[in-house]
């Protein structure tokens, strides 16, 4: 990433989709994860085409309008709304003259810069090194400095492309052990919880569920109006109304999260699956909060969670009017959760009430149980 203490990259965004409208709302969100990358933003560039171009996702026209904004502004980065294949990557450099990022490194790094535990640290870059692996340049070879002796020396032949992807394959396996020694414990941790029941918070990133973790279970857990400020699985215990459980925060979730992320953080959202009950915390103010339901029910079936008894918790509601919520509610009806609830996490509504329905859940659960 950049050094930041020293200069605020200058940014350029730029989508390719048929419909400019759609393209609009994406770069939207991308603005956000920039935002959280501390970057600026200077223009966006939409190009309407009904499939990417496949040497440089843009086409040619297109690169040499963005070629020319970039020579005549301060332009640090070019930010990509899609993933590039490698090739895409390498022709828009040599256009652009200009550093290329598309949405998935743009996440790796903000995941990279929030983590904050060993076990985080070591997911985030397992996965990103799993992505730049086939997208390699010249940047990799500093890795040779890192943990003594990994890779070797090459051979008088060698091409530095080949020593760079040995050192990236030796620390991927690296890594790979790492995660397995961490999990290991964590497995033993959640082994030592498995008679208590379980209530996990699930969401779109900035749904508010740090916000909702603080208060149900009164504890201190980072809450920021950014993506992605929370990396690491919490877990606290609540007691209320007599009633005991572990409430546990996540990782929230985002359209076209990274597939080797998902992958790397499983032993993380294990939480999700081993839950008895799951808080679907959604933001029911954002204007896409129909298509962040989908997304976090999408991934909660690629962890296979989907079937997992659900509250849907529907944050942010004191930023709506009446008539807003009547709509809203039409649609939650139709939904698969057991229960829906109207919440808001900055004016405590109906905090309590949803604490109640956990509660009366868990005795319910217990009796059957019996």
């Amino acid at each position: 990433m950049f050094d930041t203490a020293h200069k605020i990259p200058q940014a350029i965004l730029i989508s390719v989709h048929p419909s400019l409208e759609k393209a609009k709302d994406d770069l939207k969100e991308l603005k956000q994860l920039v935002n959280t990358y501390h970057a600026i933003v200077l223009k966006d560039f939409i190009q309407t085409l009904k499939i990417p171009d496949t040497k440089t996702y843009i086409g040619k026209g297109k690169c040499e309008e963005i070629a020319n904004y970039i020579l005549e502004n301060s332009v640090d980065i070019c930010i990509f709304d899609d993933d590039l294949s490698p090739s895409q990557t390498k022709n828009l450099e040599k256009v652009l003259q200009c550093k290329i990022m598309d949405r998935s490194l743009l996440i790796f790094e903000i995941f990279s810069n929030n983590a904050k535990t060993s076990q985080a640290k070591v997911q985030v870059e397992l996965a990103k090194l799993q992505y730049m692996l086939p997208r390699l340049t010249r940047m990799w070879t500093h890795l040779e400095r890192q943990r003594g002796g990994i890779g070797s020396k090459s051979g008088a032949g060698e091409k530095e492309i080949e020593t760079d992807k040995r050192l990236i394959r030796n620390r991927i396996a690296l890594l790979k052990n790492e995660l397995k020694e961490i999990e290991k414990v964590a497995n033993i941790q959640r082994k030592n919880r498995q008679s208590q029941f379980r209530v996990t918070l699930v969401g779109y990133t900035n749904a508010g569920k740090s916000s909702l973790m603080n208060l149900i279970a009164k504890s201190d857990v980072l809450s920021e109006n950014k993506l992605f400020a929370t990396l690491d699985t919490t877990v606290r215990k609540v007691i209320w109304n007599q009633t005991e459980f572990l409430l546990a925060d996540t990782v929230g979730f985002i359209k076209k999260l990274p597939h080797h992320l998902i992958e790397s953080f499983k032993s993380t959202l294990s939480e999700v699956k081993d839950a008895d009950l799951l808080l679907h915390v959604v933001d029911i103010s954002s204007p896409h909060w129909e298509e962040h339901i989908q997304t976090v029910n999408k991934t909660l079936e690629n962890l296979g969670a989907h079937n997992k008894p659900t509250f849907l918790v529907l944050n942010k509601s004191d930023l709506l009017n009446p008539e807003q919520i009547a709509d809203i509610e039409v649609f939650v009806n139709s939904n698969s959760a057991i229960e829906k609830m109207f919440i808001s996490t900055t004016e405590n509504i109906n905090v309590n009430e949803l604490k109640n329905l956990i509660t009366h859940f868990i005795q319910e659960y217990h009796k059957m149980k019996q």
